[in-house]
């Protein structure tokens, strides 16, 4: 069976994640994508290197390992929107195009005729996706916006680190751009939300992403404990601000993760670990309790952790239907057999590097299942398929799009 978007033209506008990770899942659900890219140049995250991608011979290329992240599935096709005959052509690929995704700064495609309110007038049935920093409404809608500095002002690096005075301590960003692929994600419910009301209605809409935005939806309960508290949470490291013990432990050659989400799995841990003491400890007979007796806990645990390898740990808990899990660098879960079983690691055939591997998608169907049929595009791969193919250029039209820098 074909994808579940197989019937969707999507007309990329965006570059380097947020937008990109959007047009991403669409093609990864079967969407035609087309990704529109700056002659010569292209996506800014062409350039995010090194590390580069390697041709066939082990040589770098022009692209980076961060690009092949965020497009694969996708069609590219160089054009310079600063040109009337590259707004025309944009405008003629709207018209056939299902969706729209967008990440230029506010009012920017209107200098060029290519705003919402100028494309819903040739297709109503567009789904226009703008995705920027802070949106497109209130005083910072025309200010840039990125990642690190969304993490910043969206709360999420006052909570993420080790407390300060603690040895590493301070405000941390997440190790990669939570702010941009979260937005990214809500930027692909909402256009599949946007479908499914325009089957019903046949009409179009434009859509309003914004990284503070989704930044601020990510914190999740630590907005709900302000709310309920009125005092904005702090940074733990890798404690749990509700639910104890849920945490790392130095095991006796490493560390092993302790997830006790529950007063059951409290005490079927400590049965395993040999420490049923503790269990009937009043100190930490409930959860809240146990929050309350955190550091006096995480004492007694630490010593019952060194023990034993992590390994060994492991095993134990897993025999025992207890939650845990170890740290494991990237290279390690590349290596765990329920990864490999899952078939996480894809190789696509790419015009340049060969084999190329990628991160195939998490979403699963039973009826529909995902297809990977395009590896990351070099760029302007397909400028000539799409002009021939979709909009039925000449092939004189094409040779004087490329004179004049068009395309």
């Amino acid at each position: 069976m074909p994808g579940p978007l197989s019937h969707i033209r999507v007309l990329d506008l965006s570059r380097v994640l947020a937008g990109p990770w959007a047009g991403q899942n669409l093609a990864d659900l079967g969407a035609e994508v087309i990704k529109v890219e700056r002659p010569k140049f292209g996506d800014d995250s062409r350039t995010y290197g090194p590390p580069w991608v390697k041709d066939r011979e082990g040589r770098d290329t022009k692209d980076s390992a961060y690009f092949t992240s965020a497009n694969r599935g996708k069609k590219s096709i160089t054009l310079n929107i600063s040109k009337p005959e590259g707004q025309k052509l944009v405008r003629e690929l709207a018209r056939v195009s299902d969706v729209l995704i967008e990440n230029y700064k506010f009012g920017d495609l209107a200098r060029y005729g290519l705003s919402y309110h100028d494309l819903k007038q040739i297709n109503p049935r567009l789904i226009y996706c703008s995705v920027t920093g802070f949106g497109q409404t209130g005083p910072y809608r025309e200010h840039p916006g990125y990642d690190f500095m969304i993490q910043g002002m969206g709360g999420m690096m006052s909570v993420t680190g080790e407390p300060d005075g603690a040895p590493g301590g301070g405000p941390q960003r997440a190790g990669v751009p939570v702010a941009d692929i979260i937005t990214g994600m809500y930027a692909t419910i909402a256009i599949c939300a946007a479908i499914a009301h325009r089957a019903e209605t046949g009409i179009g809409q434009h859509l309003d992403l914004a990284l503070l935005d989704s930044q601020i939806a990510l914190l999740a309960y630590q907005n709900t404990n302000y709310f309920a508290t009125g005092i904005p949470p702090k940074r733990i490291g890798n404690l749990h601000p509700n639910i104890v013990p849920y945490q790392p432990f130095k095991t006796a050659d490493g560390d092993v993760i302790l997830a006790c989400g529950n007063d059951n799995l409290f005490r079927k841990f400590c049965e395993a670990a040999g420490c049923t003491e503790l269990a009937g400890d009043p100190r930490f007979a409930g959860n809240g309790k146990r929050v309350e007796n955190r550091a006096e806990l995480t004492r007694l645990l630490q010593a019952v952790f060194a023990r034993r390898s992590t390994k060994e740990w492991v095993e134990l808990l897993e025999a025992a239907g207890v939650p845990n899990g170890p740290i494991n660098d990237v290279a390690q879960v590349f290596e765990e057999p329920q990864v490999k079983a899952r078939g996480i690691k894809v190789e696509l055939d790419h015009p340049v590097a060969g084999r190329l591997p990628t991160v195939a998608s998490p979403m699963r169907f039973s009826a529909t299942p995902v297809e990977y049929k395009l590896a990351p595009p070099v760029l302007g791969q397909h400028t000539e398929e799409i002009l021939r193919g979709l909009l039925q250029k000449t092939d004189v039209e094409i040779a004087r799009l490329k004179a004049d820098g068009t395309v």
